[in-house]
C-alpha cells in the first residue's frame, strides 16, 4: 500500500467526527505525489471538499487559484502541485455551524511522511493560521502575511482564501498589489 493509500484509509478520527454536529465519517482527501514543485499547506478540507474528494473544490479554491495565477488543470495536477493540509479530513462543524480546528493527531501521524513522500519543493504556500503555526511557530496571520518578504520566494504565508476574509482583503490592498505579483512569479518559475 502506498502512503497516499494509507492516508486515504485512515480512520483515526472516526469517533471524534461522529461526535460533531455533522456526525460524519472520515474521508481523507489525499492529493499529492512525489516530485511536485509546489506545496500548498492548508488547514483542513471543508464540507464541499469532503463531498467532492478534491481539495479546494469550492469558492476558496477559485480564489486561491487566482492568487496563484494557475488554471484548474495545473492546480489539480499532482506532478506540479502537492496539497497537504494540516488535517486530511473535514473536521466537522461545532453546534453553531463553525468549522472545527484540524485535529492535531492528523499532522502528528501523517505530516512528516507526506512531506518526505513529496520531496523537496521550490515554493510552499502556508495557507491560514494552522499551517503557519505548524511551520513557523506561534504568530498572527496578518503579521506573517504582511512580512511576506522574510520568506519569499520559497515560502509565502497567505490568509485563508475563504469568502470570510473578503473584508480583510479590502483592508489590506497591499496583499493584491505587492504580494500576489511576486507569488505568481514564483509559481510560474517553479512550474517551468
Amino acid at each position: 500500500m502506498t502512503l497516499p493509500e494509507e492516508i486515504a484509509a485512515c480512520r483515526l478520527c472516526a469517533d471524534r467526527f461522529a461526535a460533531t454536529a455533522t456526525a460524519h465519517a472520515p474521508r481523507p482527501v489525499v492529493w499529492f505525489g512525489p516530485g511536485a514543485r509546489i506545496l500548498v499547506a492548508g488547514q483542513a478540507p471543508g464540507m464541499r471538499v469532503h463531498i467532492s474528494g478534491r481539495p479546494f473544490d469550492d469558492p476558496s479554491g477559485v480564489r486561491l487559484r487566482d492568487w496563484m495565477g494557475v488554471d484548474e488543470a495545473t492546480f489539480w495536477d499532482k506532478t506540479h502541485i502537492a496539497i497537504a493540509p494540516m488535517a486530511f479530513c473535514f473536521p466537522g462543524y461545532d453546534a453553531k455551524g463553525s468549522d472545527l480546528a484540524p485535529p492535531p493527531i492528523c499532522a502528528r501521524t501523517w505530516r512528516a511522511q507526506a512531506l518526505d513522500h513529496i520531496g523537496p519543493v521550490d515554493v510552499t504556500l502556508l495557507v491560514g493560521g494552522h499551517a503557519q503555526t505548524w511551520a513557523l511557530g506561534p504568530g498572527r496571520v496578518t503579521d506573517r502575511v504582511r512580512n511576506w518578504r522574510e520568506h519569499a520566494p520559497r515560502v509565502f504565508c497567505l490568509p485563508h482564501p475563504s469568502w470570510r476574509n473578503t473584508a480583510w482583503l479590502k483592508r489590506n490592498p497591499w496583499f493584491a498589489e505587492e504580494t500576489l505579483p511576486t507569488l505568481r512569479t514564483a509559481i510560474r518559475e517553479a512550474l517551468t
